[in-house]
């Protein structure tokens, strides 16, 4: 508050006075010899008189200016939460969000850019899934022999070679784990009462994802020919099937390589992911494996929840602002303190501005539309300044004339760009709020710069004040020693000397 500074002020002013008078005092009981002079304190009394009013004024000139960007640091801050509440409103994402609802389980779905409402019947005949492989059992430590394994998945392919330091099922699982070039397969050992299994694994779903392991080069074979495999996808819509190369060490499948195949309002479709995104313009499905052999009603409809989260964020948040710019405005008149930003005309121009694009229209002559059309008021007390959100009125508005909420957050001239595009010019650099706060940090420098000026002048003319009053209580001593043994010698007032003693005698 601007008062504090002016009493910090007028203390250090009576302060230095106060001492001032001490000072003086000391000089006239010097001079009569009651006593030396203070030299100390007659020095600091005369340095304050000198530099105190200049010290104080540059102090409570800082402290206003540090007050007042820390207001317009609280202002900035209230100013950039309620951008940031009004992005989505300004650019329409919000008032284009809808939701997504299916009427049975395993099927769940989210809209976004682009999804228009509407209700969707979708029967799911399977979902996607990825192909798992076990081999034929093997001993745990048995040394296969040495070649090399061609892996591929997709069309992708690696080769791993194995000699005797990887030729077990643990020592090829690795290798494939690791193997450069991995098209997405991995490899696990199980083990069963009949031995130890390698499992392979797509990391993909679709039926076009199988695996296909080939071997070459094999020396000292004692199974690993065993592992070659070929996998075939299906065209019609079906599960992979496979051919080992040994039919007396066969693989088996316990996973499927198959795309997701369901129809939507009755066209077929199909997708090698359950997260199917080109089915529905703007929606994407999720299949669970609870959603085969079901046929749900998909509903797409306008979100009108987050609708009005998002719009009553807005009215706080812009409240909030109106709350703070009350704040940094305000006036006590018990106490004669006030608000750091009483008057100033930066956040005049800001508070009308804001409150001139809540309370106007978007449009204009009939067309032109208000807040106040989904519920959205001021207060009673003009004064006030804040708004109030009717539930009702916003939820009607909401549900059964989302053209209006529409008109008025439209991403060209809507309310919230508008806001968006005054809280920039604000709050950016060479706005403003930058160019106050410039011109206050360029004055902080130039009273750091005078208080360093002052420190200096103040330290010259303690030195020199020193010199003099330490000259001068010497001087005034030495008069006082002279004044004494005068007065001994040839008497005074009241007594009658050393000589005059003498000659009586």
């Amino acid at each position: 508050m601007s008062s504090i500074s002016n009493t910090s002020s007028a203390a250090s002013t009576a302060a230095a006075n106060a001492a001032l008078q001490s000072a003086a005092q000391s000089i006239i009981s010097g001079s009569t010899g009651n006593t030396s002079m203070d030299v100390g304190t007659l020095v600091t009394a005369l340095v304050n008189a000198k530099t105190a009013g200049q010290a104080a004024a540059l102090t409570a000139q800082q402290t206003t200016d540090n007050t007042t960007l820390s207001a317009y640091g609280a202002l900035s801050s209230a100013l950039s939460a309620l951008q940031a509440s009004v992005a989505n409103l300004a650019n329409g994402t919000t008032l284009s969000t809808f939701a997504a609802t299916a009427s049975g389980t395993g099927l769940t779905a989210t809209a976004g850019a682009g999804a228009v409402a509407g209700t969707y019947s979708v029967a799911v005949t399977q979902v996607a899934s990825s192909q798992a492989l076990s081999s034929a059992a093997f001993g745990a430590t048995t040394q296969l022999g040495t070649g090399t394994l061609t892996v591929s998945l997709g069309g992708q392919s690696m080769n791993i070679n194995v000699d005797s330091t990887n030729n077990t099922l643990s020592g090829i699982a690795a290798a494939i784990n690791s193997g450069t070039g991995n098209p997405g397969v991995t490899a696990t050992i199980v083990t069963g009462t009949d031995g130890a299994h390698l499992v392979l694994r797509a990391a993909n779903s679709g039926a076009a994802n199988v695996i296909n392991v080939s071997t070459s080069n094999i020396t000292s074979d004692t199974g690993l020919s065993s592992l070659g495999v070929t996998s075939t996808a299906s065209t019609t819509g079906g599960q992979s099937s496979i051919t080992s190369a040994n039919s007396s060490s066969a693989w088996s499948q316990s996973g499927f390589a198959q795309d997701a195949e369901f129809t939507v309002g009755g066209i077929a479709a199909s997708s090698a992911s359950n997260s199917v995104t080109s089915a529905i313009s703007g929606v994407t499905l999720n299949l669970a494996t609870a959603s085969a052999g079901t046929t749900q009603t998909l509903t797409i409809s306008q979100d009108t929840s987050a609708e009005s989260t998002a719009i009553n964020n807005f009215v706080s948040l812009y409240n909030t602002v109106v709350t703070t710019m009350s704040t940094l405005t305000s006036y006590n008149s018990s106490s004669s303190s006030q608000g750091p930003l009483l008057g100033d005309s930066t956040l005049m121009t800001i508070q009308n501005s804001l409150a001139n694009i809540v309370g106007g229209a978007v449009g204009s002559g009939t067309t032109g539309t208000t807040l106040a059309a989904i519920g959205i008021t001021l207060k009673d007390d003009p004064a006030d300044g804040t708004m109030v959100v009717d539930s009702t009125k916003l939820s009607t508005a909401l549900t059964s004339s989302p053209a209006t909420v529409a008109a008025l957050f439209n991403p060209t001239n809507g309310i919230a760009e508008q806001l968006n595009t005054s809280i920039t010019n604000f709050t950016q650099t060479g706005g403003l709020i930058d160019t106050r706060n410039t011109a206050l940090n360029t004055d902080l420098k130039s009273i750091t710069t005078q208080q360093s000026a002052l420190a200096d002048y103040t330290a010259q003319l303690t030195s020199q004040y020193q010199a003099q009053f330490t000259a001068l209580d010497t001087l005034m001593a030495t008069m006082n020693n002279n004044s004494q043994y005068l007065t001994a010698l040839f008497g005074g007032a009241n007594s009658a000397g050393a000589l005059a003693s003498a000659n009586n005698n």
